[in-house]
């Protein structure tokens, strides 16, 4: 159907919707209420009309908006409580992760050889900042959140730390029930003292510390942010500088509206690096989700008064994914000559990229990380499924060596710093749970950091990971990770969940989850489609899922359905899809494209309404990545890339469960309410349409052991559900929790 056509029926369509009464539907004897009333606003872009039937529900303080939420989220609870299999699937999980190993995340070392990380035992329900002497040390605590939550009965959560270069004060955010705004503390390590009064409107820090630990960098959100209009409401994002003397003294050094010299766009964000052995400041700024970074350099003593003239070293133009400083040098990772990335460098006191030298040269792998230390730049490189370590010294002429580990498997630096020589990382896969592990150059080892005990899941050896391609619409072949049993018979009838994001150049790799574990071991399969807005190839790949080419990346996850049903790992009955955040994309497309592929599908915190997602707090950000409704063809992408406006009435869509953090400043829960409305208009398979609504959580970030567990739970227990899996049934005379 012609575009103008399809949208003129839809609008006759919305009207009689709007004068129609919505019949409940039932589920194990709970009726979950319709959605109220359509009332349709239309806007004409470039002489396409676009009906949104529920634009009114993203005002969410509306009391009507209210109220449905909430009943809808009751009836799903209600709905759960009767599925006998439910909470035995949510003992299993908790079962399995108690025997699991604790988690340290984002290990980073400063001078002396002291260690700082986030740590989650077992029997934590949120992660604890704390640090050691020594890697060998005692484990003492800097702040659990977990007691700020018992104080308040909300859940708090660390957004992001980072301890002063001696190691002996620490700078960390922390927020509120999920919505990523909150207050910066600065302690002093040893007495645990706060060294300034808290710090409000912080939306992730993103502390720098000088590098005599006497002051730190941080962002904050401008004053009275809350009284702007939605779309502009994180605009202008402030960088402050903050002195420790007495009396300690904070002001905002730069700002894209205060500097207006430099012509940056209202979202961007500055992060003001001093530079060690130099007089010297480097900014790195970032434009929303574009994925290439400025980079000015002005005097550090200039920038701490907000007084520096920064001049331009990186535009746009030179494509720099990654910059990172130490030894003199500059490095700059970059797909300008070679989409899968090579590694340049430049002098910091002659800083010419048309002049900078290759280090690292482009090849058939991709160039995925980097970060720089005292001693070299260590680069991460995807080979295939694997990854690998390599180190550049800061000298001229110094070629790439390997560094060797202890297994093939996905790595992530952690800690990198111009103060430190050496390297933290963690190392992980889709068998073997991720750790932290530390390189010595003084030594050349690499060592396994015991900051956690050995758990009974680390290598389980009932399950394996295969490394698939698979043919798209177009003939290219897309890769895919199948994590299932040993024992696994692939005779169509195994309950399987393809997951999917899709987006920013991101790619899925490798790890072990012991939910995820939960999951495989009682006989499921998890596919993991690495498709096109993802970066598993580079920034070709990435080029090719974004914007105008954004089809590819639903049209790759109908490819994977095809062929995980053609090669009997599952069949259309035991099919389900899920996703989150831009991965909603993926979800809501493919099965508004082809429903009759999935059984289920659960899109969590997704993007579902593709022409107003930049109107919202966070949309201008992600302009880069989605487009405008401004430009013609950028606004033909978002149309076509919307679920909302690709659902159609009476067809048979899979049971669907929206999953969102009322508290998202990401992607607003308005997404999903308006889709879950419109989906249960239009469906007539008799399956559910459900909302899964979380009022202490937001996009995911900071989530608590418990609200991931349940979460968890309710996403397989739907899953089985809409598979027809026995005692997964709901049944209407099992009693409500």
């Amino acid at each position: 159907m012609p575009p103008m056509n399809r949208f003129r029926t839809l609008v006759a369509f919305a009207a009689a919707l709007a004068a129609a009464p919505l019949q409940a539907a039932s589920f194990g004897g709970v009726e979950v209420p319709p959605p109220p009333p359509a009332r349709p606003v239309t806007e004409t872009y470039f002489g396409t009309e676009v009906v949104t039937p529920f634009r009114w529900m993203e005002d969410v303080k509306n009391p009507e908006v209210q109220a449905w939420m909430k009943s809808q989220n009751e009836a799903t609870e209600a709905i759960f409580a009767r599925i006998p299999g439910r909470d035995a699937m949510l003992a299993r999980i908790k079962e399995i992760e108690g025997k699991a190993a604790g988690l340290a995340l984002e290990a980073v070392r400063t001078a002396g050889g002291r260690y700082f990380f986030q740590l989650r035992e077992p029997a934590d329900n949120q992660f604890k900042l704390v640090w050691r002497e020594r890697a060998d040390g005692q484990t003492k605590l800097i702040f659990d959140p977990e007691a700020l939550a018992k104080k308040t009965g909300k859940p708090h959560a660390i957004l992001d730390f980072a301890p002063s270069p001696d190691g002996k004060k620490i700078a960390y955010a922390v927020q509120v029930g999920g919505g990523e705004i909150g207050t910066l503390h600065v302690v002093d390590v040893a007495s645990g003292h706060e060294l300034v009064e808290p710090i409000d409107r912080i939306r992730y820090a993103s502390p720098i510390w000088l590098s005599d630990s006497s002051g730190l960098f941080f962002s904050r959100l401008r004053e009275n942010y809350e009284s702007y209009p939605v779309e502009e409401r994180f605009d202008d994002h402030a960088t402050h500088f903050l002195a420790l003397g007495k009396p300690a003294v904070e002001r905002k050094v730069f700002s894209p509206l205060s500097n207006t010299a430099l012509g940056l766009p209202r979202y961007a964000e500055g992060y003001i690096q001093p530079i060690a052995g130099s007089p010297l400041a480097a900014m790195h700024v970032a434009l929303g989700v574009e994925r290439f970074r400025l980079l000015y350099l002005g005097h550090l003593d200039a920038a701490k008064r907000g007084a520096a003239d920064w001049k331009p070293v990186l535009t746009l133009a030179d494509q720099a994914s990654d910059v990172a400083i130490a030894g003199g040098y500059i490095y700059v990772r970059t797909p300008k000559r070679a989409p899968r990335f090579e590694v340049l460098r430049m002098p910091i006191a002659h800083p010419d990229i048309a002049k900078a030298e290759v280090v690292f040269p482009a090849s058939e792998s991709v160039i995925i990380q980097m970060g720089a230390a005292k001693d070299a730049l260590y680069v991460v490189r995807r080979d295939g499924a694997t990854q690998s370590l390599w180190r550049i010294e800061h000298k001229s002429g110094a070629k790439p060596q390997r560094v060797p580990l202890p297994f093939d498997g996905a790595i992530e630096i952690s800690g990198a710093s111009q103060n430190v020589a050496g390297v933290v990382f963690s190392l992980g896969g889709w068998t073997r749970a991720t750790k932290p592990y530390a390189y010595d150059p003084a030594t050349g080892r690499v060592t396994q950091l015991p900051f956690v005990t050995p758990g009974a899941y680390d290598a389980p050896d009932d399950i394996m990971a295969r490394e698939i391609r698979y043919r798209s619409h177009d003939g290219v072949e897309v890769p895919m990770s199948i994590v299932m049993r040993k024992d696994a018979k692939l005779d169509g009838g195994n309950p399987t969940i393809l997951y999917g994001y899709g987006a920013y150049g991101i790619t899925e790799d490798p790890f072990l989850n012991p939910r995820w574990y939960a999951w495989v071991q009682r006989g499921g399969i998890l596919a993991f489609a690495h498709v096109r807005g993802g970066g598993v190839f580079g920034e070709e790949w990435h080029m090719a899922g974004r914007k105008e080419t954004k089809p590819n990346t639903w049209k790759d996850a109908i490819a994977a359905a095809e062929y995980l049903i053609a090669q009997r790992y599952a069949g259309a009955k035991t099919l389900g899809i899920f996703g989150g955040s831009a991965g909603g994309i993926f979800v809501g497309r493919s099965i508004t494209e082809r429903p009759d592929l999935f059984a289920a599908a659960v899109p969590a915190v997704g993007v579902m309404d593709g022409p107003r997602f930049e109107f919202a707090s966070n949309g201008a950000a992600n302009i880069p990545e989605f487009g405008t409704v401004k430009i013609e063809k950028e606004f033909r992408a978002l149309l076509a890339m919307s679920t909302l406006h690709a659902i159609r009435d009476g067809t048979p869509y899979p049971g669907i469960l929206f999953e969102h953090g009322v508290n998202d400043i990401r992607v607003p829960v308005s997404e999903s309410l308006k889709a879950a409305a419109r989906f249960q208009q239009a469906t007539t398979s008799g399956r559910p349409v459900l909302l899964r609504l979380e009022y202490e959580s937001g996009h995911g970030q900071g989530s608590t052991r418990a609200q991931s567990q349940e979460r968890t739970a309710d996403t397989w227990t739907f899953m089985l559900w809409q598979f027809g899996v026995p005692g997964f049934q709901p049944v209407a005379t099992t009693a409500a929790k």
